[in-house]
C-alpha cells in the first residue's frame, strides 16, 4: 500500500506544478510548428487505493491496485495492420471483494484490405456490438471476457475484457456494411485446456469454449435513422436474431432499441444444470439519451431480460440451498447477463463540469424484481497527460436482494492516471 501511495503522489506532484505555468506555457507556444505524426503507440500507467465497507460482521477491506495499459496499432506493409491490447491489473488479493491479479489480452490480430471495400481480421479481437448503454443483448462475446473489473462504468467493462479468437470479413458500401465471422472452439488446444485464473493466462478455453458465428449488416437508411441486424449461432444452441436501431429524435436527443431473441433455457437452468426449460425469449435495451447545450448528457433506459428470474423464483433462490445461490451468482457474472427480468439504468456524464477539465458520471442501477440499487459517482480532472479520479460505489438494498447480497456495501476508490 506504501509503494502505490508513493506512486500517487509522484505522479501527481509535477503535474500540479505544471498547471500554474499553463497560461504562461499556452502563450509562449503560439508560433506555429508543424504537426507531429500521431504514435502507433498508446499507454497508461494506474495507480489507485480504496476502501470498501463490508456488510455486517466483516472488517472494512483496503483496495490496492497498480494497472498498466498499453495499445498498438500500425500498418506494417502496404494494406496490412496490426493491432494489440494488453491490461496489467495487479491488486491485494481479497477473496470477499473477488478480486485477484490478472492480464487481460484484449487483443492481438492482424488486418488485410486487399480493396477500399473489404476488410479480413484474424486473431484476439475484442468485439463489442449493441447501442445500448447499461445491458446489451446484442454483445454475444461478452461472456467469460471479465478477468478484473476496476470499474462498474458499463464503458470500462466492454473496454477492459478478453477479446475472442475469430476471423471476421467486412464489406462496405455507401452507408452500410455486412460482416460474417467464426470464431472456432480452441479448449483442446494447447494453453486452452480450461479457464484459469493465472494471472498470466490467455483464458482462450474461456473465450473460445465453443464454435460460434455471426453474421451482421447494415444500412443507414437516413441521417436520422440507422438499424442494424444480426443473427447469431454456437453450437448446440439454437440460432438468435438480433437487432439495433437508433433514431435522431432532434440535435440533443437520440432513441435506441436493442433487442434480440431466440430459444434458449432460462439463466436458473443453465447455471444450476437442472431441468432444460428451452423456450423463446427475448432481451431487450430501450432508451433515449439528451445532451443539453452544457455537456450534460443524460440516458435512462429500460432493461428485460427473458431468461431472468422473476420476484417468486428469487425468493425460492435465495431460500434454498447456499450452494445454488453461489453457482447463480458466479454464472450471472460470467455471462454478464442481469440476473431477473426488469431493471432500470440511469447514467449522466457531465463534461467540463463547473470548471474546466473536470468531467463528473453518475450511474444508477434498479432492479424491479427485488426493489435493489446500485449507485456509481465520479470526479476525474483532466490535464495533458494526467488524470486524477474520484470514485464512489453503493450497493443498496434488503438482506437477501439482487444489490443487498453483495459482499461490499461501499467501495471508495482514488487513482491518478499518467499517459505515457
Amino acid at each position: 500500500m506504501r509503494a502505490i501511495a508513493v506512486a500517487l503522489l509522484l505522479a501527481a506532484a509535477p503535474v500540479l506544478a505544471d498547471d500554474e505555468d499553463t497560461a504562461a506555457l499556452e502563450a509562449a507556444n503560439q508560433t506555429a510548428s508543424p504537426p507531429k505524426k500521431p504514435s502507433d503507440w498508446h499507454a497508461f500507467l494506474e495507480p489507485a487505493l480504496g476502501l470498501a465497507n463490508m456488510r455486517v460482521g466483516e472488517s472494512p477491506q483496503d483496495i490496492e491496485r497498480l494497472s498498466g495499459d498499453v495499445r498498438y496499432e500500425s500498418g506494417f506493409a502496404p494494406r496490412w495492420r496490426a493491432v494489440f491490447a494488453d491490461r496489467l491489473d495487479l491488486v491485494n488479493e481479497d477473496p470477499l471483494l473477488d478480486q485477484r491479479s490478472a492480464n487481460t489480452l484484449k487483443e492481438a490480430y492482424v488486418s488485410w484490405q486487399p480493396q477500399s471495400d473489404l476488410i479480413f481480421d484474424l486473431g484476439r479481437v475484442n468485439l463489442r456490438n449493441g447501442v445500448a448503454y447499461g445491458y446489451n443483448p446484442t454483445d454475444y462475446f461478452r461472456v467469460n471476457a471479465i478477468r478484473s473489473v476496476v470499474s462498474i462504468d458499463p464503458a470500462s467493462l466492454r473496454e477492459n475484457r478478453l477479446g475472442s479468437v475469430m476471423l471476421n470479413g467486412q464489406a462496405l458500401w455507401t452507408g452500410g456494411s455486412v460482416s460474417a465471422l467464426y470464431s472456432p472452439k480452441l479448449a483442446s488446444f494447447v494453453l486452452a485446456d480450461s479457464p484459469n485464473n493465472a494471472t498470466f493466462s490467455p483464458m482462450l478455453g474461456a473465450t473460445n469454449h465453443v464454435n460460434r458465428w455471426l453474421i451482421t449488416a447494415s444500412q443507414r437508411v437516413s441521417d436520422r435513422f440507422s438499424p442494424q441486424c444480426m443473427l447469431y449461432g454456437e453450437e448446440q444452441a439454437s440460432p438468435q436474431l438480433g437487432c439495433n436501431l437508433t433514431a435522431l429524435l432532434s440535435d440533443a436527443s437520440v432513441a435506441y432499441l436493442e433487442w434480440s431473441g431466440g430459444r434458449s433455457p432460462s439463466l436458473l437452468s443453465q447455471a444450476l444444470s437442472g431441468t432444460d426449460d428451452t423456450a423463446y425469449r427475448n432481451r431487450l435495451a430501450t432508451g433515449l439519451t439528451y445532451t443539453t447545450p452544457k455537456k450534460l448528457s443524460l440516458t435512462f433506459e429500460y432493461e428485460y431480460n427473458g431468461a431472468g428470474l422473476d420476484s417468486e423464483s428469487w425468493n425460492t433462490l435465495i431460500h434454498g440451498p447456499p450452494a445454488a445461490l453461489a453457482l447463480f451468482g458466479e454464472f450471472v457474472l460470467e455471462a454478464q447477463e442481469p440476473p431477473t427480468k426488469q431493471a432500470l439504468f440511469f447514467y449522466a456524464h457531465w463534461q467540463d463540469a463547473l470548471v474546466l477539465h473536470l468531467d463528473l458520471s453518475a450511474m444508477q442501477r434498479y432492479d424491479v424484481a427485488t426493489n435493489s440499487g446500485q449507485t456509481w459517482l465520479e470526479a476525474r480532472y483532466h490535464w495533458e497527460r494526467v488524470e486524477l479520479a474520484l470514485q464512489w460505489q453503493i450497493n443498496s438494498g434488503t438482506s437477501g436482494s439482487v444489490y443487498g447480497s453483495l459482499p461490499a456495501q461501499q467501495i471508495w476508490q482514488a487513482l491518478v492516471r499518467y499517459y505515457f
